[in-house]
């Protein structure tokens, strides 16, 4: 896609000062879409991001997603030179993005009221794991912390299994989403009122959110969803299923039009006459007899000939992928879901692209994430500051 304009975020300056996922991935998003993102690491402790998971050559493969489009330098915050610096940044800067424990950004005399003095524009977006306030407001947390109390871990896994945590940052990423439509509406906000204000997201809030009704039907009906394995309580069939091949296949019927075509497809008819097939619900209740009717029939057949009966059925289906496939998958690459990267240690790296399309101001990724503190010199020399300056600054410890 070519951009006829530039990016929708060209210009707005964004100051990433926080840690790992939540924060940093909302950074992210926006440096995809134009923003210049500084990312600002302590000069002795880099963001733990750059060492999580699996590595290449000593090159962290997460943080070369993470990083991409920021620039990378170093600051201690909590060292008076280092703070005024950062203040110096903070002038013409639109967002800052933090996530220290409450507290501590006013312990090192840069809480909002002397951020808005410096930039009366800016836009604190504050990521913690519960939040600014409340009896939990201190205590650590990470994304695994807010998948258990929200109540998502009880209700998945299997039925005579124990709750489930997600393999992956899910709580974390989106957070990062959250944050970032939070960012952009204070940003929005600041168009009527010339004026900045704070966000303040706890990690443990989105992830509720995406539950669903699961709260107001405890709260109206005092039910307690369950764990049901890949099974829903709203439709059946919907669950994975084995091919002849050896391979999974997923399928979702939350159209009760698309339960009709898979029962015709299975061969099945009579299964639509029955009283409780016409609600998604009620269906869920009998997911057993629908499960063994669309089961028996796929485990009988080749993957690819399943594939093709569901597409001819017009049913939702798909093949129960791993990174192999993915990477390859025909549809991914036909919308352009995956990029290559040239990184500058590791040569062409893929990548999960930016994840959506604009028609007129699409997103890029310009490079992939930076060496820790590459960039420092480039930015504080945008600042102003002389090369013996920063060469002080760097002895101290500033920098």
């Amino acid at each position: 896609m070519t951009a006829t304009s530039p990016p929708p975020l060209e210009g707005l300056k964004v100051l990433d000062i926080a840690t790992l996922f939540a924060g940093p991935s909302a950074a992210t998003l926006m440096a995809d879409f134009g923003a210049d993102v500084i990312k600002v690491e302590h000069p002795r402790k880099p963001d733990p991001a750059r060492t999580h998971g699996h590595s290449k050559n000593g090159q962290g493969l997460w943080w070369k997603v993470l990083g991409r489009n920021k620039r990378a330098i170093t600051l201690n915050l909590s060292q008076a030179e280092g703070r005024e610096v950062f203040l110096r940044l903070v002038a013409d800067a639109d967002v800052v993005i933090e996530n220290f424990r409450p507290g501590t950004l006013e312990r090192w005399g840069l809480g909002y009221d002397v951020l808005s003095e410096v930039n009366p524009r800016l836009v604190l977006t504050r990521v913690t794991g519960f939040g600014q306030f409340g009896p939990r407001s201190k205590e650590p947390a990470f994304g695994t912390i807010a998948e258990a109390m929200s109540g998502f871990a009880h209700s998945t896994g299997q039925p005579d299994g124990p709750p489930t945590l997600p393999p992956l940052a899910l709580a974390d990423n989106i957070s990062g989403l959250a944050a970032t439509i939070a960012t952009l509406m204070a940003l929005r906000g600041r168009d009527t009122t010339g004026r900045g204000q704070v966000v303040d997201l706890a990690i443990i809030e989105p992830i509720l959110s995406m539950l669903g009704s699961q709260l107001t039907v405890f709260d109206q009906l005092g039910v307690i969803a369950q764990r049901a394995g890949n099974r829903s309580e709203n439709n059946a069939p919907r669950n994975t299923y084995l091919t002849a091949d050896g391979d999974w296949v997923a399928i979702s019927t939350s159209a009760h039009t698309i339960a009709e075509r898979v029962m015709r497809l299975v061969g099945r008819p009579e299964l639509i006459e029955e009283p409780w097939f016409g609600d998604g619900h009620q269906r869920a209740k009998h997911a057993d007899v629908l499960d063994e009717a669309v089961g028996s029939w796929i485990l009988q057949r080749p993957t690819q000939v399943v594939v093709e009966e569901f597409a001819k059925a017009e049913a939702a289906l798909a093949v129960v992928n791993d990174m192999s496939r993915v990477i390859v998958d025909e549809q991914y690459n036909a919308i352009g879901a995956i990029a290559t990267v040239e990184d500058e240690d590791l040569g062409p790296v893929r990548m999960p692209n930016v994840m959506f399309r604009l028609s007129e101001q699409p997103g890029a990724i310009r490079h992939t994430g930076r060496g820790h503190g590459a960039d420092t010199d480039a930015v504080l020399g945008e600042l102003g500051l002389a090369a013996d300056e920063i060469v002080q600054l760097r002895e101290s410890g500033a920098v």
